[in-house]
């Protein structure tokens, strides 16, 4: 609110100019007051009220941040301090940019997001990388066996060797040699190397399931960035409807004035709030501008592609289901608390390939070929032989490994606990958000309606001579801050669904009925 609406509202409240007008007025201040802290912080730091001279709308303040995706999947790689991997946020261009305005639906950018977005790509690669690990790890207990031919063709001095033989030369040769032989080789028991391929199978079940969950996330974060601009949207049309009740009492002033009812302090107030309303319009539209951009990146879409969302999203209730059933549904479905388990069982088996460096290992090699002068002059020849062996003076060496596995299993036991807590605060996090918005959305929308008639009896009282133009002035700014609530409220519950899906472990399968209020 401007500095000068802000002054002109505190002076009129105490001298009760205009009934309705202070009626919702009070009625918008104790909405303000009682939107929870939890709810401003998810719609970001800048949302919260503010008294300082740049107050901004709580709506404008919401869309200058997307709102966080969720915990990272991949924190060793793109993680921000914040513990949210950016690449969710990024994405493969698909296509190229036509001159067409591209009808963007809702169920469109998430197929979209879902085929090119960057965070989704990293870990299905991720996934088929440890896939690749696992492969090595299995051949080790598999037969290997390999094949190799050579020629060789020598003469020999044996006179450099000290050699020498009456009435022989000691030349000798040249000679040549033909050898074809197979290698194989195959353990018998190796306890250590057989842990090792189990600790590298449950990390690729781990990674095949964090992949699965990265498609929740990536749903999340498209859907969060097109309710986005779909907000955007509503508050533009919010602001050209203002704009247009500020001219129409811009209107009055003038006409009032050059009638001489109405003095010319009357009309430099309404024409600051028309220009007031001019300047939050063209903010509105780069808001709107800024947001699709960022909503291209998690989709794939070139930028330079123009397009509209052609969904409105509008409000519809949910029924929440019970916190405990909802925890008990989210423990079977979530992906990356199945992939926590996978990773603790690596552990697991990590520590006991640590174990296993003491133990004797038994293997069996040989080779089989034809060995010859020429090749048809060779014969058969083969090799066989077993070997076992043992360490014996390696204490220091196996006490570290064993020590280091067990700080790594430790840790995984201690965040798969935490993970399931995680699990629990999601839901109920969700569930508290969605009926705290859906009751915002109640009061907001009434609170619509009293600004609503307020500004429509103030305009009415200052066209026919009764009143100056404060209490429009007032009934403006009454208006413009329930628009920016209303619009908040119902940004705020279709996230809070589609969070709730996720914490639920479907948001990438079941959205659409989230979204719908099924």
């Amino acid at each position: 609110m401007e500095p000068n609406k802000r002054d002109a509202l505190a002076r009129a409240l105490p001298r009760r100019a205009g009934s309705m007008a202070t009626i919702s007025m009070l009625a918008t201040l104790a909405i303000v007051a009682a939107l929870p802290a939890g709810l401003w912080a998810q719609l970001g730091p800048s949302s919260a009220p503010s008294t300082g001279t740049d107050e901004l709308p709580v709506e404008v303040s919401a869309q200058q941040k997307l709102a966080q995706p969720g915990p990272a999947v991949n924190p060793a790689s793109t993680a921000t301090p914040s513990g949210v991997d950016q690449s969710f946020k990024g994405s493969i261009v698909e296509g190229k940019a036509t001159n067409e305005v591209l009808p963007l639906s809702l169920d469109e950018a998430m197929q979209r997001g879902l085929r090119t977005n960057l965070g989704l790509v990293l870990q299905n690669t991720n996934a088929r990388g440890q896939g690749g690990q696992r492969l090595v790890q299995l051949q080790e207990l598999l037969p290997k066996v390999t094949g190799s031919a050579s020629y060789t063709v020598q003469q020999v001095d044996l006179a450099a060797y000290g050699l020498s033989f009456p009435g022989i030369s000691p030349v000798i040769g040249p000679f040549q040699v033909f050898d074809f032989r197979a290698y194989l080789t195959q353990n018998l028991f190796n306890l250590e190397q057989f842990d090792k391929y189990m600790a590298a199978k449950h990390n690729f079940e781990s990674a095949k399931l964090t992949a699965q969950d990265a498609r929740d996330l990536v749903v999340l974060t498209v859907g969060n960035a097109y309710l986005l601009c779909v907000a955007d949207a509503a508050r533009i049309k919010a602001v050209e409807a203002e704009l247009a009740s500020s001219k129409l009492s811009l209107d009055q002033a003038n006409a009032n004035h050059e009638v001489g009812t109405s003095p010319r302090i009357d009309v430099l107030r309404a024409q600051v709030d028309y220009q007031s309303e001019e300047q939050t319009l063209i903010s509105a539209k780069n808001s709107l501008e800024k947001d699709k951009l960022a909503l291209a990146r998690t989709i794939g879409l070139p930028l330079e592609q123009k397009f509209e969302v052609s969904d409105s999203t509008p409000y519809q209730a949910l029924d929440t289901p019970d916190a405990e059933a909802a925890f008990a549904m989210a423990l079977k479905q979530r992906k990356d608390l199945a992939a926590s388990v996978e990773t603790t069982k690596a552990a697991e088996a990590s520590k006991k390939q640590a174990f296993a460096e003491q133990l004797p290992t038994a293997k069996v090699t040989g080779n089989f070929g034809d060995l010859g002068a020429t090749v048809n002059h060779s014969h058969g020849t083969y090799t066989a032989e077993g070997e076992i062996d043992a360490p014996i003076l390696q204490l220091l060496k196996t006490r570290g490994d064993n020590e280091v596995a067990q700080a790594q299993l430790e840790q995984a036991r201690a965040k798969q606990a935490d993970q399931v807590q995680q699990v629990n605060a999601d839901v109920r996090d969700a569930i508290l958000d969605i009926q705290t918005a859906a009751k915002l959305v109640d009061a907001a929308r009434s609170n619509v309606d009293l600004a609503r008639e307020a500004l429509s009896e103030a305009q009415e009282r200052f066209k026919v001579g009764v009143a100056d133009s404060l209490p429009v002035s007032q009934a403006l700014a009454t208006d413009r801050q329930a628009e920016d609530q209303f619009i908040a409220a119902l940004y705020q519950h279709n996230v809070a669904k589609l969070s709730l899906a996720r914490a639920l472990g479907v948001a990438s399968t079941n959205y659409k009925d989230y979204l719908g209020g099924k």
